[in-house]
């Protein structure tokens, strides 16, 4: 079990790097397309292995944190790419720490007023990321769910 909780948090780390070192150069959205197209990726990767893996629960939890990690960060992402286009996107500029930030706290549902999207191509970009959000919480972990329960069925446990 430590050694899953290891994994996860490495690969998180991992993500969260290349997510600091990525260029701010390039059309948002160009880089949410491919973004949105690396999460459906990493679904599918991520469903695959929870249906062969011996331990099924702690890859579904993997599975929904690794997913979710992505998500966010590609919307994060877009928010700083929007930011460095155009200035006045959102209430203050976003450098990277400061979208991702915004990015968990729209994830979150917290929505605490401090960075606001103001141009209608911000709100776009936020409205896309609460519905991404919608399907992420309810059809991904579903999916996920349910690989679980197939795999604890064909492997025969039920201690995950």
């Amino acid at each position: 079990m430590i050694a899953a909780v290891a994994r996860c948090a490495a690969a998180v780390a991992v993500l969260v790097a290349g997510y600091a070192v990525l260029p701010e150069a390039g059309r948002p959205a160009t880089r949410w397309a491919a973004g949105v197209a690396l999460v459906v990726l990493v679904v599918g990767w991520q469903v695959r292995a929870v249906s062969r893996s011996r331990h099924p629960v702690r890859r579904g939890v993997t599975a929904l944190v690794l997913v979710a990690s992505v998500f966010v960060l590609v919307c994060a992402d877009t928010y700083v790419l929007l930011s460095t286009v155009d200035g006045g996107a959102f209430s203050e500029r976003l450098d990277r720490l400061s979208a991702a930030y915004f990015a968990v706290t729209v994830f979150a549902t917290v929505g605490f007023g401090d960075v606001v999207p103001l141009t209608g191509v911000a709100r776009l970009a936020v409205t896309a990321q609460m519905c991404g959000d919608v399907l992420l919480v309810g059809g991904v972990a579903r999916l996920v769910v349910e690989a679980v329960r197939v795999r604890r069925r064909e492997v025969g446990r039920h201690d995950g």
